[in-house]
């Protein structure tokens, strides 16, 4: 994706850290350059490792973020679970089968509010990821405050690290900005159409329609104009939009400039 060029302030979070994420003996360097750019895209820069199986740095992963190089730079890499959270306050472990661990399990956007409103007072947060393979042991699922798990089909539920760490990042950003999102249709450069202008559409559209004995039966042109009128009136169409339907019609016509009024 292009970078935006006119982003919408609102869409910038707050000053609110964001929560890290941290792979648990991850062994591609593809899904873990994947994460990066799922991080990215979402506003996640803290990365962890813990005993990466072929090792760190990794020019697959590099590869594969897809220029979410300020993740990759900053990926640390930890020799067990218990040094990668050592200094988190709260840590969600993710996991899509049911544990003996009696733990608060949450879906990923019950998981967001509690980490937008941790992060809100200071107290840094984590989500623990498992292997590509067999995810989490009950070991490290204990050293989690809580349990998230996605609202996948019970009959299918492995997803790729990367997948699931975007939901992850996706519910984290919708909370941490309110859902704004980077750019929306700009009503002073795109204006609604007037009604006026949308008059002289529709007549013009249906002369146009007259001239080529398009409304037969005749007794059903009043009910075929009422229909077209409403097709044309539920597309909300722009100033601009309008004029350039009124130049389509009239090149049909066949005229040589565009009709002014």
């Amino acid at each position: 994706m292009t970078r935006n060029a006119t982003i919408d302030p609102a869409a910038r979070v707050r000053d609110l850290p964001p929560p890290c994420i941290i792979l648990c003996e991850p062994q591609l360097g593809e899904n873990i350059g994947t994460a990066a750019r799922a991080m990215a895209n979402f506003g996640l820069r803290d990365l962890r490792l813990v005993n990466p199986r072929d090792g760190w740095p990794s020019e697959k992963a590099r590869a594969a973020a897809s220029r979410a190089d300020h993740v990759i730079e900053a990926v640390q890499v930890f020799d067990s679970v218990e040094a990668a959270i050592a200094d988190l306050g709260f840590v969600f472990a993710t996991t899509a089968r049911s544990r003996e661990i009696a733990k608060p399990v949450r879906g990923p956007d019950e998981a967001a509010v509690t980490t937008t409103r941790l992060g809100a007072s200071g107290t840094r947060t984590g989500y623990l990821f498992g292997r590509e393979r067999w995810g989490l042991n009950n070991d490290e699922v204990a050293l989690a405050d809580e349990i998230v798990t996605l609202p996948v089909d019970p009959d299918f539920a492995s997803l790729n690290i990367a997948q699931a760490v975007l939901v992850c990042a996706y519910e984290w950003r919708l909370k941490a900005n309110d859902g704004a999102l980077p750019f929306r249709l700009d009503e002073e450069q795109n204006p609604p159409a007037s009604k006026e202008d949308l008059l002289r559409l529709f007549e013009h559209l249906e002369g146009a329609l007259d001239t080529v004995n398009f409304f037969r039966p005749v007794e059903k042109r009043p009910s075929m104009v009422r229909n077209l009128r409403n097709i044309l009136q539920k597309a909300s169409l722009t100033d601009q939009e309008v004029k350039t339907l009124r130049g389509v019609v009239a090149a049909l016509e066949g005229r040589s400039t565009r009709p002014r009024g």
